[in-house]
């Protein structure tokens, strides 16, 4: 029992340095990537995607929150949701066997969110005015960005360097560290108890609903579902095609930022079901092209 524990604690220190090594770098662009996206370009679906790909959650919050502000489409908010990859990258790359599928997992991700976006803006024009519109009347009005954890990203004068470069980016790192670590521990437990014969067992005879309950897992608004659906693929316990379908209908704390402006439920409601859609729809295709054994 105790091994179950030491191997939780071990794993979950060697996600912690990847994560926190991640989360430090990308600090020094979310104020960069927050004003991009937030230009009045066509391409933003296609922006949308390519800034979804970074191993950061907070994106998919600064993407909602700059949705409810009208300065971005809902085409663009759903490319960054789709593309968004949440914590799994950091844990793909803590476990060397399988860095070479994050190439297709991006590639996939990236072209889903682009076409998807792309589709939405087209049979949503009624969107596309409102954001035109409400250029119109706020060319000067001071935009403030919202973070992952609820925090400005804007450069404040009275933030130092240290916390917003070092502190943040460890506290945050630290909070996923003990979901991993949660995590590991539950199914080192379950491993342990149930054994894994009998969990390998059950995950083949539900092979054909196994994108199904990743994508369910996958719309769970927190970090930990990406690590979840990460762990599941990492130890062969579901195949290539549902871990695709959990981590594009995986967009960390957006929703939960959406879901918050009451005003806006149908369309976040819109929003949900689309992303949805998407990765039942991808997580069956490549199931059905490559098979659905692990």
């Amino acid at each position: 029992m105790l091994e179950v524990f030491l191997d939780a604690l071990i794993d979950s220190l060697k996600v912690l340095a990847v994560i926190f090594v991640f989360n430090f770098i990308f600090t020094f662009f979310e104020k960069r990537i927050a004003k991009k996206i937030n230009n009045k370009s066509k391409l933003n679906p296609l922006l949308g995607a390519l800034f979804g790909l970074v191993p950061e959650c907070g994106f998919s919050v600064v993407a909602s929150d700059l949705y409810l502000k009208n300065h971005i489409t809902m085409g663009t908010l759903v490319a960054v949701f789709i593309a968004c990859s949440d914590e799994a990258l950091p844990i793909f790359l803590s476990n060397p066997s399988k860095i070479i599928m994050i190439l297709p997992l991006l590639a996939i991700k990236f072209v889903v969110g682009f076409i998807v976006g792309f589709l939405v803006d087209v049979f949503l024009a009624k969107d596309k005015k409102a954001i035109e519109e409400h250029y119109e009347h706020c060319e000067h009005e001071e935009i403030v960005h919202i973070g992952c954890c609820h925090h400005n990203i804007e450069e404040e004068e009275n933030e130092s360097k240290f916390h917003e470069y070092v502190l943040h980016p460890l506290i945050h790192s630290l909070k996923l560290f003990v979901y991993v670590l949660v995590i590991n521990i539950v199914f080192g437990m379950a491993v342990y108890f149930v054994k894994e014969d009998n969990i390998a067992a059950f995950l083949k005879q539900s092979k054909y609903l196994t994108p199904l309950f990743s994508t369910l897992v996958g719309l769970i608004p927190n970090c930990a579902s990406s690590v979840v659906i990460s762990k599941l693929y990492l130890a062969n316990q579901i195949n290539f095609g549902s871990c695709i379908a959990g981590l594009i209908c995986n967009a960390g704390l957006g929703f939960v930022f959406l879901f918050k402006d009451k005003k806006n439920i149908k369309n976040t409601m819109k929003i949900l079901l689309i992303v949805m859609f998407s990765a039942l729809i991808v997580g069956y295709a490549i199931n059905l092209i490559f098979g659905f054994g692990v």
